[in-house]
């Protein structure tokens, strides 16, 4: 049965202390969690989940301070972990497979460290790991995305207009199965009434989540006590096409994982590894594949 990508069931769930809003996509067997980037939402996995096809359930968040969760703090990677525990105790999920695209694969981290008995297995989406400093800060590379957050919107189309205008999304993204994943993304994340849409996403949760998914060190200490299965699927590209990816080799992660496994996927970047083709595809079948694996281990102990 197809998958529609924009219409997954939606709702909220308690987690520590917020509410965070969650998407649904059905499929068989037990749910993958998957937590989205910097400042993205749910709707950041509609690409992936249509690529799933059914063949596993998809229920992914809003981290608090992003979409339709709450806004309120205290923010970072254990943060995140706690509300994504709680929401997960919700549901009823025991053990299950987390993947984590871009901040969301250090907050998977953090949730495997903390709550070993909520995962079974990481699938690190181009983030999770230990990655080398940028020539130029962060902030700066990012800075169209993060000013936006400052901005309004007279309506829905402006805001489309002003992606299609940033080099983020190649021009075939917005021609081929990858535009109604972009589209469906950016018409989730404007909030508010015309004249003055707005992205919803706190500039006070992105500031503070940055700052801390950057701590090497704790990062390290999270990462070296997994004993989990680790899938890291890296980004040929950094945030635009041509540029150098953000994670060039993860020889850092491969010596602190006991079982870590490291896969590079040509043609993708940062962004279109997860909401374009290739991308899509590629991570859908590598995530089916994985869970699978760890069904298996789980069977036998």
């Amino acid at each position: 049965m197809a998958i529609i990508p924009d219409h997954p069931a939606q709702g909220r769930v308690t987690g520590d202390g917020a509410e965070l809003a969650f998407g649904h996509w059905p499929g068989q067997g037990p749910a993958v969690v998957a937590l989205h980037g910097l400042t993205a939402s749910h709707v950041n996995f509609a690409g992936i989940a249509e690529r799933l096809a059914g063949r596993r359930p998809l229920l992914a968040f809003d981290l608090r301070g992003r979409g339709r969760s709450d806004k309120h703090g205290p923010y970072g990677m254990a943060q995140h972990a706690r509300d994504t525990a709680a929401a997960m105790v919700s549901f009823g999920l025991g053990e299950s497979v987390v993947v984590g695209h871009s901040m969301g694969a250090y907050v998977a981290v953090a949730l495997a460290a903390m709550y070993p008995q909520r995962v079974g297995g990481l699938v690190l989406i181009d983030g999770g790991v230990p990655v080398p400093a940028p020539p130029v800060p962060v902030e700066q590379l990012l800075a169209p995305q993060l000013a936006r957050l400052h901005q309004t919107f007279p309506d829905t189309e402006s805001y489309l207009d002003f992606w299609r205008a940033l080099p983020v999304f190649p021009e075939a993204s917005w021609d081929g199965p990858g535009r109604r994943w972009v589209e469906a993304y950016l018409r989730y994340d404007l909030g508010g009434e015309p004249p003055a849409l707005r992205p919803r996403a706190s500039a006070d949760a992105v500031r503070a989540d940055l700052v801390d998914s950057l701590a090497p060190e704790v990062l390290r200490e999270r990462l070296a006590g997994l004993s989990v299965p680790v899938l890291l699927l890296r980004a040929e590209h950094g945030f635009l096409p041509g540029q150098p990816g953000l994670i060039p080799d993860a020889s850092a992660a491969a010596e602190l994982v006991k079982d870590f496994t490291d896969r590079l996927l040509p043609g993708t970047t940062h962004y279109t590894i997860a909401m374009d083709e290739p991308g899509a595809t590629t991570v859908a079948d590598a995530v089916v594949e994985f869970a699978r694996r760890c069904d298996r281990l789980k069977e036998h102990g």
